[in-house]
């Protein structure tokens, strides 16, 4: 659990807000000794400029290995618009939902700690606040006929007004509530660990009672185990390690957590490389090809290039498995019979991606899921195709569905699938896989590898049981203290 100090100018500066013994002058902050535990500075000093004590501050913070917020690079990057302005396109997308007002027309709105208080604005203030990360951004705003943002600008917390205060207040409390209430950590928790979740996702990774089946096997090993959601990416500091139990992707915010987790020096599962390599299926693919990793044959198909298309005829026949790269839970999936069918869903396909796979078709009555942890396997299970369907999960107009499972020890699970799946992971990393694989004429071939398996209640746990859970929380444990001892 990190420290948490708010670091102002002056006592009196604080006497709007509520007192807490957090809340120091800047001068008892530039004498306090050295400290083992971590330590999480909001710098709310009234000036930034370069050479300011607000940015010396800042600077000492990171000097020190405290985590500060705002960071010296977001001090120096709001300073400069040229610099600013070029990171702005992930901000996008939050702007073209803004309802738009006639051309010319402008508007000034606050940010505290990434909430204002228009609703309309607030995916723009919560996408500000993940780039920019500081107490108070003042956004300029102007129609132009769309709208762009024009400028902005770090403020004081001291030039707000009394309602302002009020707001910036409550943002305050509702970003780090730990400031007013710290969060009772059992005696015997060794590390803080957060499982990231996301409530509103309709297949999550692991169900409900998955989930507090590792949170009771977290406090059994001295974890203290957190869930958090999308809008804690500034929480990440406070914890030791990450584990991802959210459906990753890319341009998304799983790997924005994965990516700021590990650069803050947590243990992430799954980290970000393995995010990357194993969300692409074309990547998947190539990585297969140049391992030797026995795999269905494959062929890349572009956009607009007839000659790819004619090799995949050839090399496959039909039927053949078409995919979009970056699907999961076999959506962007398709089976086409005909060359006809073939046209038809390439159409729809490529409107999604430049590039697709194409796959021989091998028929199974199931699919094997070994589970890998560290390039060890750690369970098996076979999942059943949806009753009259090719796959395991057919996604009706209605609801989804899916064929059952049973599920094995790994010493039970024939070698050639095994080896086949280990085969495949090592050259992405030694995280938490689950690779698929088909078992066709007595041997292996692996049809992808997912960087975050499900994990769900009486299913992948059913031989193991609660030691599953523990297993994968001891690689947590394991890796801290390798880290604490200075071995990884």
């Amino acid at each position: 659990m990190s420290q948490i100090l708010i670091v102002i100018d002056e006592p009196d500066d604080w006497a709007p807000y509520y007192p807490s013994e957090r809340v120091i002058p800047f001068a008892d902050y530039l004498a306090l000794p050295a400290r083992s535990q971590r330590v999480r500075v909001i710098n709310l000093c009234a000036d930034y400029d370069y050479r300011s004590e607000g940015y010396y501050c800042s600077l000492l913070a990171e000097a020190r290995h405290h985590n500060v917020l705002p960071s010296v690079r977001t001090l120096n990057d709001l300073a400069l618009p040229q610099l600013y302005k070029l990171q702005l396109s992930q901000v996008i997308p939050a702007l073209a939902k803004l309802p738009l007002p006639g051309p010319g027309t402008e508007r000034v709105v606050k940010s505290y700690f990434g909430r204002c208080a228009d609703p309309a604005l607030q995916p723009l203030a919560r996408a500000l606040f993940d780039r920019f990360a500081c107490p108070v951004l003042e956004i300029h705003l102007r129609a132009n006929p769309q709208w762009e943002i024009v400028e902005l600008k770090v403020c004081s917390h001291r030039d707000l007004s009394e309602e302002e205060e009020t707001e910036f207040a409550e943002a305050l409390d509702n970003f780090s509530n730990k400031v007013w209430r710290q969060h009772k950590k059992p005696s015997n928790s060794r590390y803080d660990l957060a499982i990231l979740v996301n409530p509103e996702e309709t297949l999550p990774p692991s169900d409900g009672a998955a989930i507090k089946k590792f949170v009771s096997a977290g406090r059994e090993l001295g974890l203290s185990l957190e869930l958090i959601g999308p809008g804690d990416y500034m929480r990440l500091p406070e914890f030791d390690g990450l584990f991802i139990r959210e459906t990753t992707a890319i341009d998304h915010h799983t790997y924005r957590f994965a990516k700021k987790a590990e650069a803050e020096g947590l243990v992430v599962l799954d980290d970000p490389t393995s995010i990357l390599r194993c969300t692409n299926k074309i990547y998947l693919a190539d990585l297969f090809n140049t391992h030797k990793v026995p795999a269905p044959r494959t062929c890349i198909l572009r956009r607009g290039d007839e000659e790819s298309l004619k090799r995949a005829m050839e090399t496959l026949g039909l039927p053949m498995v078409v995919k979009i790269p970056d699907g999961s839970f076999s959506r962007g999936v398709v089976k086409v019979n005909s060359a006809d069918e073939l046209h038809r869903k390439l159409e729809e396909l490529f409107a999604e991606s430049s590039l697709l796979l194409a796959q021989e078709f091998l028929y199974t009555e199931f699919d094997w899921r070994i589970g890998v942890l560290d390039n060890k396997p750690l369970y098996a299970c076979r999942y059943y195709m949806a009753k009259n369907h090719w796959q395991i999960y057919n996604h009706g107009n209605k609801k989804t569905v899916s064929g059952g499972f049973t599920t094995l020890p790994t010493f039970e699970v024939p070698k050639p699938v095994l080896q086949a799946a280990l085969k495949a992971t090592k050259p992405i990393g030694r995280g938490f896989y689950g690779v698929d694989v088909k078992e066709s004429a007595g041997k292996g071939y692996v049809i992808e590898v997912n960087d975050n398996p499900s994990i769900d209640s009486g299913v992948e746990d059913k031989y193991l049981g609660k030691e599953l859970y523990r297993l994968i929380l001891q690689e947590f444990i394991r890796r801290l203290d390798a880290r604490k001892a200075g071995q990884e």
